[in-house]
């Protein structure tokens, strides 16, 4: 049988309420954020399947049951890997429920992780130990490695305080900052300048975090039907990524993170974090804030222009750069 795809760039009007419709009968939600959507309609108008991409993830994957075993889903896919290619986005990812890891597995995608609510995949084979093969660091038997994962938007002087005491405490430090540009300070400025800060910490490794630490932020939940549990099943993939396949391979036996005051959100992870990582020997290691610095703080100085304030809570190589970009 043969399928023809028809695209949809960006999807609206009566389109966009019939896929919507669709998706909803097949348990999934759509989320408003596809650039382009690949849908294969019936003789008489109804939808076959469906499948978008947002940003360098497939999305919104869906078969109605009388276009079942006829191919429908790889033509969705093969269409959406070939928009995405032309658009330059070659590693691509997808989250979906464990129960379809043998479906898209015979369309080219391999399995990062995987909890009882989510399956994440990627386009590359071994993708995740190259990434992770390519940041590793000679250590030995004996030696404490340690990790901070931090968005640092911007790198203050409480992220210095919690890098220089963590890194005190071990052999090797690996430092992530979080690659998503859904910040104030796009991901490669944030990532440049705590590779700066820290540079007189020769035990220190910033890296880029890739795709391999999962946001709420990005987190796709379409396919979670407890709209309630959204945040919990985010919080627990990127856990159980970082302590199945993260420390492992580079030997991380515990992670620091500072105490969370002022974000509910990121003080619920810090206890999820408590709780998992233990349970992968990873000791989690809290550390009192510095004077309650925050990045938000430095965020609103900054729009208030208030640069003697900014002064006191970043490292001068990071108040040097908001004075001359701001």
């Amino acid at each position: 049988m043969q399928n023809f795809v028809e695209i949809y760039a960006p999807l609206t009007g009566q389109k966009l309420k019939t896929v919507s419709a669709f998706l909803e009968s097949r348990g999934l939600s759509y989320e408003n954020d596809a650039e382009i959507c690949a849908v294969i309609w019936s003789d008489d108008g109804k939808i076959e399947a469906t499948g978008s991409l947002a940003g360098n993830v497939l999305k919104y994957i869906a078969v109605s049951e009388s276009a079942l075993g006829t191919g429908a889903c790889a033509s969705i896919v093969s269409e959406l890997v070939t928009r995405a290619h032309n658009l330059g986005r070659k590693h691509l990812f997808l989250y979906t429920k464990k129960e379809n890891e043998a479906m898209f597995s015979s369309l080219g995608f391999y399995k990062v992780v995987c909890t009882d609510k989510v399956l994440m995949m990627e386009n590359k084979k071994g993708g995740i130990e190259k990434f992770l093969n390519d940041i590793k660091t000679e250590t030995v038997d004996g030696q404490t490695v340690g990790a901070v994962v931090a968005n640092c938007n911007p790198f203050t002087n409480g992220h210095l305080y919690l890098i220089e005491k963590a890194a005190s405490l071990c052999d090797t430090l690996h430092v992530f900052i979080v690659s998503e540009d859904r910040s104030y300070f796009k991901a490669e400025i944030r990532y440049d300048l705590a590779k700066k800060c820290t540079e007189h910490l020769k035990n220190v490794f910033v890296h880029k975090s890739e795709q391999y630490l999962v946001s709420y932020a990005t987190f796709p939940a379409y396919f979670i039907k407890e709209k309630a549990d959204i945040q919990n099943v985010q919080m627990d993939l990127d856990l159980c990524l970082f302590a199945k396949r993260i420390a492992p391979a580079l030997n991380i036996k515990k992670r620091f993170v500072g105490t969370e005051p002022f974000c509910a959100v990121t003080s619920l992870y810090n206890e999820r974090m408590k709780h998992i990582l233990p349970q992968a020997g990873i000791e989690v290691i809290e550390t009192e804030r510095l004077d309650n610095i925050s990045a938000s703080e430095v965020r609103r100085a900054i729009n208030n222009s208030d640069m003697e304030k900014i002064k006191t809570l970043v490292p001068k190589i990071v108040y040097e750069y908001i004075k001359s970009n701001t």
